[in-house]
């Protein structure tokens, strides 16, 4: 609360007033100067992301099927050597869209396009039991739980039974490296592991 001064003339006046009064003089108005929508403001494109979760959900999809068609390209220049410019538009790309943090270990589509490491606590299946009756964070009084609105936005995709999945720990020796590149490549890896059995099978088929 603002501390209230009296005067000797006229009604006590807030601190707050005497020091809007002091301000020098200019024709320069700041625009939103008001905190609560400085907060909002901030937290803006990241609940446009959670709000519209499932837009989200279809693109991540085509995106990862393109980044899997291109895994002979990024093995044959060596996935350690495009890291670094594919990291780059990674960190500036989903620091824009939802605040990340570069866990290296991205489960977005798991929790609503909410990123968990958003969390003060870095929580990574579900809230802490301080979630406030407005549905804001506990440590954070002015940001919304991020498993709030992961719940929220889970709830518009197509497969949001995924936010029931337990989360691993945070693997840390993984940070500020690229998610993109690691699902890729696993996801490259067990396409040809169902491919050898696949041919494994049909040629034990095939002598019998």
């Amino acid at each position: 609360m603002s501390e209230t001064i009296p005067t000797k003339d006229g009604p006590a006046v807030t601190q707050a007033t005497l020091v809007k009064k002091a301000a020098p003089k200019s024709d320069y108005k700041p625009a939103d100067v008001s905190p609560q929508r400085r907060v909002q403001r901030s937290f803006a494109v990241r609940l446009w992301s959670i709000r519209h979760s499932r837009l989200l959900e279809w693109f991540y999809a085509k995106f990862a099927d393109m980044f899997l068609l291109l895994h002979p390209l990024w093995k044959g220049i060596g996935y350690g050597r495009v890291e670094g410019p594919i990291k780059f538009v990674e960190k500036r790309v989903k620091g824009f869209m939802f605040d990340c943090r570069m866990c290296g270990q991205c489960i977005l589509s798991s929790t609503g396009m909410s990123c968990p490491m958003n969390c003060p606590k870095q929580l990574r299946n579900g809230p802490c039991g301080g979630v406030r009756a407005n549905g804001n964070c506990e440590v954070e009084p002015d940001m919304p739980c991020v498993w709030v609105k992961a719940w929220e936005g889970s709830q518009n995709m197509v497969h949001s039974e995924k936010i029931l999945t337990v989360q691993k720990p945070v693997d840390q020796s993984l940070r500020e490296t690229s998610a993109w590149l690691r699902v890729t490549a696993q996801a490259a890896a067990a396409r040809e592991v169902a491919a050898a059995a696949k041919n494994g099978a049909a040629n034990t088929g095939a002598s019998a």
